[in-house]
């Protein structure tokens, strides 16, 4: 599909519990789309609603209103109202995810954190092992720590772990929440370049990038969040 990735009149608040049930507006009326082949950038500034938007369509965080519409195999599912199980099929084929932070797992080698998405898909142990490798390779990642848990890891090389495991797979759409923030210029390149080659092979990616170099290296196109901003629609 030529747009795999629709979002539509989304809109979000969160209700403050705490607060006697005080409702916070995030976003109103959230509206673009992403391309296959190309890099589509959130911008505006901290605490705008980006995140959040990344989080929805990923189906962490409920929708109040609105589709986000993702071509999933050969069908269309809208995010907003699929249920558990259909989320998590599309996450497993078709949605990937870069966070800010990697989950680790205690015991297990960076190298078979790396390769459990594919082995989750049916790829042979070895020959996940073997992308793995070459993934942390092209991010520079000493040898010596493949075998160790990344929870022993410093920020930057945690974070090139995460960024090889969500780039080890084949996904046709994939979010990127600041994958760049904690990596030094070598290998925020290295990334630039990553990202280049998934466009090539016609990913749709959707990104948060506050590093304006990396920013105005791979976007496409910046869609200003500002303008989904309750604040703005109330003054």
């Amino acid at each position: 599909m030529a747009t795999p990735l629709i979002v539509s009149e989304v809109f979000k608040s969160f209700i403050m519990h705490l607060r006697d049930g005080i409702e916070l507006p995030v976003v109103n009326d959230v509206n673009f789309s992403v391309a296959s082949g190309e890099c589509v950038v959130l911008g505006g500034p901290s605490g705008i609603g980006k995140s959040s938007i990344l989080k929805m369509l990923y189906g962490n965080y409920a929708v109040d209103a609105g589709q986000i519409l993702v071509a999933h195999q050969d069908r269309i599912v809208d995010i907003a109202s699929a249920d558990p199980r259909t989320v998590l099929d599309v996450r497993r084929r078709t949605l990937g995810y870069v966070s800010q932070f990697l989950r680790t797992v205690p015991r297990v080698s960076a190298l078979d954190v790396v390769a459990e998405p594919l082995v989750a898909r049916g790829v042979s142990a070895l020959e996940a092992r073997d992308t793995a490798a070459s993934l942390l390779s092209q991010l520079n990642l000493p040898k010596e720590l493949w075998g160790l848990p990344p929870a022993t890891f410093s920020g930057g090389e945690q974070q090139r772990v995460n960024i090889a495991r969500g780039f080890i797979t084949d996904h046709t759409i994939l979010l990127l929440d600041e994958p760049t923030a904690s990596l030094d210029a070598r290998n925020r390149r290295v990334v630039v370049e990553m990202i280049a080659e998934k466009k090539r092979k016609g990913v749709a990616l959707l990104g948060i990038f506050h590093d304006e170099e990396v920013r105005e290296a791979v976007a496409n196109r910046i869609v200003d969040v500002s303008q989904f901003s309750p604040r703005k629609a109330a003054a």
